[in-house]
């Protein structure tokens, strides 16, 4: 793929076209989930230094609730009723990894589609550690990519909480990527990205290659949306959220440094240096 010229834009979708009322319902009801999220999952005796390796182990288990809850959620995003035999199925390695559906014996419809991610709000990182190395020819029209923060109701043990996702259309998320990588970002390397040589369309298979490849990229950071700028309001302000009364950044610079080094006045600098920062 040739460096691109001019930055992406999202598209105008077809208003006449019912898919677009319901694409906008459901981004409305992806960001109302911090008021309909419940979880049944009760986290326990972690340990503090610990506690930057729970999203590999819950961050399937959120992703399956948030799609619980969407399904739970349907008089928000189908309030007339037209999407009744429609419903929100999460499958693995397969772009989008959220689709809505509707089965009739062996025929399969599909009517839109979410590439959702859970971020545990206290990682290391700071940000979400997701790539989205999909080609925007994958992405139909209507698909959306969302990210949904959560942490534990008790920081330390409770139930997940999730807070105000990050919703953008997957088209546009994939084109930017791409144009970041070649126009913004600084760098001496070849900015030249590989798509598939095969037509790709919408809703692909397993077996299918829709991957975007660079062909530099020695740190294996492309496809990471923090990286690109085009999430930065939406980390500030998720890192900004109070969790037990203290901002979200303050845990993790806290955590850190216990995590960093056992020497208690090594801890001390650390924490001293990592708050001066902020301050």
């Amino acid at each position: 793929m040739p460096a691109t010229s001019s930055a992406p834009t999202r598209l105008n979708l077809n208003e006449d076209d019912p898919k677009t009322s319901l694409y906008r319902r459901v981004a409305d009801a992806v960001r109302a989930l911090p008021s309909y999220f419940e979880s049944d999952t009760t986290i326990t005796g972690i340990q503090a230094t610990d506690l930057f390796a729970l999203n590999s182990v819950l961050a399937a288990s959120i992703e399956v609730q948030v799609v619980k809850t969407l399904n739970a959620m349907r008089s928000v995003w189908d309030p007339e009723g037209n999407w009744q035999t429609y419903s929100f199925e999460r499958q693995s390695q397969t772009f989008p990894d959220v689709r809505l559906v509707s089965r009739d014996g062996y025929s399969l419809k599909i009517a839109m589609g979410i590439e959702l991610k859970g971020w545990y709000l206290l990682s290391k990182e700071g940000e979400p550690s997701l790539r989205l190395t999909t080609t925007p020819t994958a992405c139909a029209d209507h698909d959306l990519i969302t990210v949904v923060p959560w942490h534990l109701s008790d920081v330390l043990s409770g139930t997940p909480i999730v807070t105000s996702p990050w919703v953008e259309s997957a088209r546009y998320a994939t084109e930017y990527r791409n144009y970041w990588w070649q126009k913004i970002r600084t760098t001496t390397t070849d900015v030249t990205i590989h798509s598939p040589d095969e037509k790709i369309s919408p809703y692909p298979t397993k077996s299918d290659m829709v991957v975007d490849k660079p062909v530099s990229d020695k740190g294996n950071n492309f496809g990471r949306l923090a990286r690109t700028g085009i999430m930065d309001a939406f980390i500030s302000a998720s890192l900004s959220t109070a969790v037990a009364g203290i901002e979200a950044e303050h845990w993790i610079n806290f955590f850190k440094a216990f995590s960093e080094g056992s020497d208690p006045a090594r801890i001390r600098e650390q924490i001293k240096r990592r708050f001066a920062k902020m301050s």
